[in-house]
């Protein structure tokens, strides 16, 4: 049952202002959380949502502003001061010990003792109690990391309610999971709430937000946009809201896409038989001037694995590759640049973006690599090019010496886009690229990819968020369990024939 608005609040933020350097990250904004509800706290990146929970958890020192949590006022000045006034936060890239054992994991300092040492058997025995109370059954001597992110996940929800949270913060608990796994994580949040528990919920899925939510609060540029109950907002008033304007960019980057593609020349990239033993099955692949492929199946189909290989990152040991009909070498991803090849990586963290670097030198280490390190590019070039992508773009702050760390993940992910584009790419490789960022940067970067296509540039482009690729592909590569099951026309396919298509498609035979 929702929480009831006559309860007094478990956490009461007034004012809260954060400055950093050049940029106003949280402009007095308040933000009520009480026990027994689930609580979206929603907006695009750059909105202030992390902020405002790394002000509430410690990480951040508040500029303006209170903090009050069970009636009293509080400053916390490092998470573990958070922790111990009962509020817990697992992240969506979940910060435990992946070579210990579960129950070490959930019990971790709070192991049982006995004497001057620790109780293994009755630390795992209580451990296994912890996680009972949320219905998972999982051996606490097994090893975390032989178990999937769904689990390790509820694994960081037991371990919070070992530490006595009142307040549980869930950042983008579902990016990685199955419907069957977001189920159960749901399952185990209502439970929690049920018994009392104040639940703070970020998510970009807006399905997800409205089936667990009791009340939505907005943020748009660091600042309060509105706090709502989930049944009085609707889903267009909640994307307006969080960006400011009407969204109807998207049917028409679809219409923009669906065009026609000549397909009788050469194509600028064609794999034939490209694969890797115990990796992927030989597949082909074209793409031809102008044309957007997409690459659909579900996690661990293959789809990244068939981009690796196609760049060098991961080395083919059969088939072939030819760019505007020669064939090419590409045993390393030099070689693809040196073709004009680039790819994005679905790995923004540890292959893309270099956070200790500013947005300007982010921009540029692309064109700096392709020309080569010795001969350093201009500063007035620099400037020039860094410059026209972040208005192109719409990088926010649009400063180019802001650290890329500083920035949302939606605006890495718009710089990381500029890096490649920069380098003037004839095939541009995005793996995931909307991944992880709100509505907004989702439909900014969409319309970028439609524009640039449609002046000529030819992109492979992966999303497990199969409408994107039918938004923007004019073809679909279906794979599957590592091999290639066929291709549909997106002009001619709906979600529906698509997922039946991944789902069902090649049995008994490669395409």
């Amino acid at each position: 049952m929702p929480a009831d608005t006559e309860v007094p609040p478990i956490v009461q933020m007034r004012g809260i202002t954060i400055r950093f350097p050049g940029v106003l990250a949280l402009d007095g904004v308040d933000f009520t959380l009480r026990p027994g509800e689930v609580h979206s706290l929603m907006g695009e990146n750059g909105a202030g949502k992390s902020t405002l929970i790394k002000a509430l958890t410690g990480v951040y020192a508040i500029d303006d502003g209170s903090i009050t949590v069970a009636g009293e006022r509080r400053s916390f000045s490092t998470a573990a001061d958070a922790q111990e006034a009962g509020i817990s936060t697992v992240y969506q890239e979940v910060n435990l010990c992946s070579n210990l054992t579960v129950g070490e994991n959930v019990m971790l300092g709070h192991e049982r003792r006995r004497g001057t040492g620790i109780d293994w058997k009755a630390t795992h025995r209580e451990a296994a109690g912890h996680l009972a109370s949320l219905g998972l059954d999982v051996d606490p001597r097994s090893i975390l990391a032989s178990h999937s992110i769904a689990i390790q996940q509820l694994v960081a929800i037991s371990r919070a309610m070992v530490l006595d949270a009142k307040v549980l913060i869930l950042d983008e608990p579902t990016s990685s999971l199955d419907r069957g796994e977001v189920e159960q994580l749901f399952g185990v949040i209502r439970g929690l709430r049920d018994q009392g528990v104040a639940i703070l919920f970020v998510s970009h899925f807006l399905d997800q937000v409205y089936e667990i939510s009791d009340r939505i609060t907005v943020l748009r540029n660091g600042a309060l946009v509105g706090e709502h109950p989930v049944e009085e907002l609707p889903r267009d008033a909640l994307v307006t809201k969080m960006i400011g304007r009407e969204l109807d960019d998207l049917a028409a980057i679809a219409s923009s896409s669906h065009r026609t593609i000549d397909r009788t020349g050469t194509p600028v990239v064609k794999a034939t038989g490209l694969g890797r033993r115990g990796v992927l099955e030989p597949a082909d692949l074209e793409v031809y001037e102008g044309e957007v492929v997409g690459l659909a199946g579900l996690l661990g189909s293959g789809r990244t694995e068939l981009v690796r290989l196609l760049y060098g990152a991961d080395r083919a040991d059969e088939g072939s590759i030819e760019v505007r009909g020669a064939p090419v070498k590409v045993h390393q991803p030099r070689h693809a640049i040196d073709h004009r090849i680039s790819l994005s990586s679905e790995n923004r963290r540890e292959e893309g973006v270099v956070a200790d670097l500013t947005v300007a030198e982010n921009i540029v280490l692309g064109m700096q690599a392709r020309q080569g390190w010795l001969r350093r590019i201009p500063q007035k070039d620099q400037d020039a090019v860094v410059k026209e992508y972040i208005e192109a773009l719409g990088v926010r702050p649009a400063n180019p010496n802001a650290l890329v760390g500083n920035l949302s993940g939606g605006n890495q992910q718009k710089v990381l886009l500029a890096r490649w584009l920069a380098t003037a790419p004839q095939l541009l490789v995005l793996d995931e690229p909307t991944r992880g960022i709100d509505v907004g940067a989702k439909a900014d970067i969409q319309r970028k990819v439609a524009e640039l296509s449609a002046q000529g540039l030819s992109v492979v482009f992966i999303s497990s968020e199969l409408e994107e690729v039918l938004r923007l592909a004019q073809r679909v590569v279906v794979l599957r369990d590592r091999r290639k099951v066929g291709e549909l026309d997106s002009a001619s396919t709906d979600l529906d024939m698509l997922i039946d298509y991944i789902a069902n498609a090649g049995e008994g035979s490669a395409a």
